[in-house]
């Protein structure tokens, strides 16, 4: 977040809910780039396809159970089952 906007408090209603949904999609982008470096760290390719799939995903709940099996899986393909 920008050091300027820190603290502030947006008061329309519109501005609240698009900077809410904002952050939820940074958070998001942010589990899913670790779901990416955990497979990277254990060696694993990731093919396109599923790195499309993880960095289009924007449920948390699921991040989180993909970063939790990255640690398990041998193939990238094998995360998504």
């Amino acid at each position: 977040m920008a050091a300027g906007l820190q603290g502030y408090e947006y008061r329309s209603e519109f501005a609240r809910k698009y900077f809410a949904e904002g952050e939820a999609r940074g958070e998001a982008r942010g589990e899913a780039k670790s779901v990416l470096t955990v497979l990277d760290a254990r060696g694993i390719t990731v093919p396109t396809e599923v790195r499309e799939r993880i960095l289009g995903c924007d449920d948390l709940d699921q991040l989180q159970r993909w970063l939790r099996k990255a640690l398990e899986v041998n193939r990238a393909a094998d995360l998504l089952d």
